[in-house]
């Protein structure tokens, strides 16, 4: 067998994971059997299966063996549900930590006739990863939050130049990759005067390498109330981690909710993590109803990056076959799942769009 153009760790991660994974490594097997790509998929313990049979929601050598790879495939984790212990920990974080994936590119997208609010939403929101008042992420060492009495707590807000540089930087490639060339950085600075405006700093300073992307300003919550109204003004959006993770999710509430909100986390180098930004929804685990399409859509980012990253145009071709086969399953109610207005479910909605494609 010739060597594979790409290896993929698949982590199915909690609860529905275990049925949309799958589905999405499906759709991307199909697409790269049918473009010629090779890839060699990985699967690794991860979350709660692994607590049972490792000890630990994260085991030894996951992050080794992973940084061999080209990338993978993160399903949700239901770490709230995790039992109390030192081997049951969140492991995204430190993921995301331990491979510098700074930048979370998050896009909403309409589509017709699913429930959206809001039917020309076409959208893409880059979120900083790895610093903010995220407390598990923003010190090297325990975290951002501690109680000096039984009274008070205080958690730490950090931001630094670099890491608002860098993710300015890839919200900038990722606005002038668009049509309309246009980037809103989202902020509080009449209040987090030196925070923010650090953060705010760092976006012009970048976007002087980038003179043809129109840069614009928004403060967050008038961005929150305007994104409700008017979103169709708005193209490529970066933000501080905090407001990036709550405007996510209320973008996806515009085109049919969290089943719809894909994302892909990537750093500076050639590795990416794909990564459905709902959650594991231990309700409706195993009934075969869950969406797919939010961790289908991801996969098919991973694929489109890697291929442009390494110039792997078989990646490139596959992850358009995805797009087609997507957009071809939500056009129809009988292979949608009943979030989105259809009567089909998850092994419905995949087969549809490998067929599709």
């Amino acid at each position: 067998m010739a060597s594979p153009h790409l290896t993929l760790g698949v982590l199915n991660g909690d609860d529905i994971g275990h049925e949309i994974v799958p589905a999405a490594v499906a759709a991307a097997r199909a697409a790269a059997e049918k473009h010629g790509l090779n890839i060699a998929w990985k699967p690794m313990p991860i979350g709660a299966k692994a607590l049972e049979t490792h000890g630990t929601t994260l085991p030894a050598g996951t992050l080794e063996t992973l940084r061999t790879y080209d990338g993978f495939i993160l399903g949700p984790i239901g770490h709230r549900d995790y039992p109390k212990g030192p081997g049951a920990i969140n492991p995204h974080p430190v993921m995301r930590k331990q491979f510098n994936l700074y930048a979370n590119v998050r896009p909403t997208k309409s589509f017709a006739d699913i429930g959206c609010l809001k039917d020309n939403v076409d959208l893409v929101i880059v979120r900083e990863n790895n610093e903010g008042f995220q407390p598990d992420r923003n010190v090297v060492m325990g975290t951002g939050e501690f109680r000096p009495t039984d009274d008070m707590t205080i958690s730490v807000r950090v931001i630094t130049r670099v890491g608002s540089r860098r993710v300015a930087r890839a919200a900038l490639q990722l606005a002038q990759a668009r049509p309309r060339k246009l980037l809103t950085y989202v902020h509080k600075d009449t209040v987090f005067k030196m925070g923010c405006g650090m953060f705010n700093e760092e976006v012009l300073k970048a976007a002087t390498e980038f003179p043809d992307v129109t840069v614009n300003d928004c403060i967050v919550d008038t961005f929150a109330m305007r994104l409700l109204r008017d979103p169709e003004s708005f193209d490529t959006v970066v933000t501080t981690n905090m407001f990036g993770d709550i405007l996510t999710d209320e973008a996806a509430g515009l085109v049919g909710g969290l089943g719809m909100a894909p994302g892909l986390c990537i750093g500076d180098g050639d590795f990416a993590m794909a990564q459905a930004t709902h959650g594991s929804a231990p309700d409706i685990a195993g009934k075969g109803i869950a969406n797919p399409y939010a961790m289908i859509e991801s996969t098919r980012m991973l694929l489109d990056w890697l291929g442009r990253r390494r110039d792997l145009p078989q990646a490139v071709a596959a992850a358009a076959s995805m797009q087609r086969g997507v957009a071809a399953a939500l056009a129809n109610p009988a292979t949608r799942t009943g979030d989105i207005k259809g009567t089909g479910g998850t092994q419905a909605m995949t087969k549809a769009i490998i067929a599709a494609m």
